[in-house]
């Protein structure tokens, strides 16, 4: 007989540092382009020492995540540049959490 886990509902989710630090610049109320915006991300990720899996992987993730908050309502695209709308911070790691506490 094999036995299969039973999945809960609850998942604890380690924090998103790239999501976190998109979310960080985004909230000023700026545009930027995406190269522009990545710079800012990458910068801050070094200086927090949270960078792992080199600059073209991480690019690639920090795109994916950007669209991913596109799609989601919370960041606005404007031709090939990106804006953060109000709900912007609704995408980090510490508002993901206290709706969890309150939940």
């Amino acid at each position: 007989m094999s036995t299969t886990s039973k999945r809960t509902r609850y998942s604890r989710r380690l924090p998103d540092h790239v999501t976190d630090e998109l979310v960080n610049v985004l909230v000023e109320k700026k545009v930027f382009g995406f190269n522009d915006l990545f710079e800012r991300v990458f910068a801050n990720l070094k200086a927090r020492n949270a960078v792992s899996g080199g600059e073209e992987m991480l690019r690639l993730r920090a795109y994916e995540k950007l669209q991913n908050l596109v799609t989601r309502g919370l960041v606005e695209k404007i031709g090939k540049e990106y804006k953060g709308t109000a709900r912007v911070h609704e995408a980090s790691s510490a508002f993901v959490a206290a709706q969890m506490q309150e939940g």
